[in-house]
């Protein structure tokens, strides 16, 4: 059994005094072990993770999709919270992010000895690792499509060069393995819905896509993108979509107006059971 909670998102779905911020946290828990995928924004996590009744001293492995403040943002409270533990992370996490409108950094806020001074034992790694059985990160996700392309709202600093857009390489998804196929935890798919999907199949040998839980990044890319994407997973024969976060409230409605039953949206609160019960 698989399950899903989501800590943190931009929205709340659930009345138990939780608490909305623009990010993503998700605990997932496989077989009684513990996961945390992102840490939000603000640091809500350890409230809402109470509210839930989701006990985060338990989680003995926390994962970074990106090095977004949006999902790094609450790394200083967890840590003090839970003590030293492997986080799992591409290695250009600590990238100078930054956004073009209105420009500022939107980066990891801390530096990397804060964090490991707080007990972050960084693992970083560009090449898929099953960090737990059935449990893989991604690491790199090779850019294949021609269509998916990166936020050109978006850019980096490179040795004091700017690069723009931001290739964003530190993204990085997890893939589990249940009998039924493979569920796809997103942080915010800057590298691809599709590419990871296809990264995804090649990295576990699985073909069957059961589920995908996250943040699409469909939101802020051109119509175009857009529909190549819905494209594909139209010919997904996959049991749940579960979006949030960064794939933006017109995108929800399409997919949910597409995929019918097969959709959810899952703000703060969300909880999914997999494989889910047939009615």
């Amino acid at each position: 059994m698989l399950k899903v909670t989501v800590v943190c998102e931009n929205t709340v779905g659930t009345p138990e005094n939780l608490v909305g911020e623009w990010g993503l946290s998700l605990y997932i828990e496989k077989n009684g072990r513990k996961i945390l995928f992102d840490t939000g924004e603000q640091g809500n996590l350890l409230a809402n993770a109470s509210a839930l009744g989701l006990d985060l001293k338990q989680v003995e492995t926390l994962v970074l999709s990106h090095g977004h403040y949006d999902h790094t943002g609450g790394l200083r409270a967890f840590l003090r919270h839970r003590g030293r533990l492997p986080v799992y992370a591409h290695p250009a996490l600590f990238t100078s992010h930054y956004a073009a409108d209105r420009p500022r950094y939107i980066g990891v806020p801390f530096c990397r000895e804060e964090l490991e001074s707080s007990g972050a034992d960084f693992v970083f790694t560009r090449e898929p690792r099953e960090i737990m059985p059935g449990i893989w990160v991604s690491g790199e996700i090779p850019r294949e499509t021609s269509f998916e392309k990166t936020d050109n709202k978006l850019y980096c600093l490179e040795n004091g060069k700017k690069i723009s857009p931001d290739p964003l390489l530190d993204d990085l998804s997890l893939y589990c393995v249940i009998p039924e196929g493979l569920v796809i935890i997103l942080g915010c798919a800057h590298a691809g819905l599709v590419n990871i999907v296809k990264h995804a199949r090649k990295t576990t040998g699985i073909r069957q896509i059961y589920a995908i839980i996250g943040g699409t990044h469909l939101g802020p890319v051109p119509p175009s993108q857009q529909e190549a994407v819905f494209a594909f997973l139209q010919d997904l024969d996959f049991r749940l979509l579960a979006a949030n976060h960064c794939t933006g409230l017109s995108v929800i409605a399409r997919l949910a107006s597409l995929f019918g039953s097969r959709f959810r949206f899952a703000p703060a609160g969300s909880t999914f059971t997999l494989p889910l019960q047939e009615n």
